[in-house]
């Protein structure tokens, strides 16, 4: 099992939630965060004055998937969530050793 970890405009989130839908993969968690890479920041002016944003609100999307569908999914939310401009945000791909579906007790990829 894999755990897709997908830091992503807010803007793109409900596209990203569609394209997860109609692929049919609708188990998602997700979470707002804030952070930079090579973006930076920003610099605002607010009543004449600059203020440098260093940290920009972003989403989190997480999925756990079965290895065999990691591929799919990856690009699934890859085109889901590109503008093609800077900040559009980085994916990553972790391994899951274990998981357990607390209702019913099912374990491994029984439980996603």
């Amino acid at each position: 099992m894999k755990e897709i970890r997908a830091i992503i405009r807010p803007e793109k989130l409900q596209d990203v939630l569609d394209a997860l839908e109609k692929a049919g993969h609708p188990g998602v968690t997700v979470a707002q965060v804030e952070g930079h890479g090579r973006q930076a920041g920003l610099v605002e002016q607010f009543r004449g004055r600059e203020f440098k944003v260093d940290l920009l609100p972003k989403m989190e999307v997480r999925v756990v998937c079965k290895d065999s569908d990691l591929e799919r999914l990856f690009k699934v939310i890859a085109d889901a969530a590109r503008t093609g401009e800077i900040g559009d945000g980085k994916i990553f791909v972790y391994d899951v050793v274990d998981a357990m579906r607390i209702r019913s007790g099912e374990r491994g990829e029984a439980a996603i």
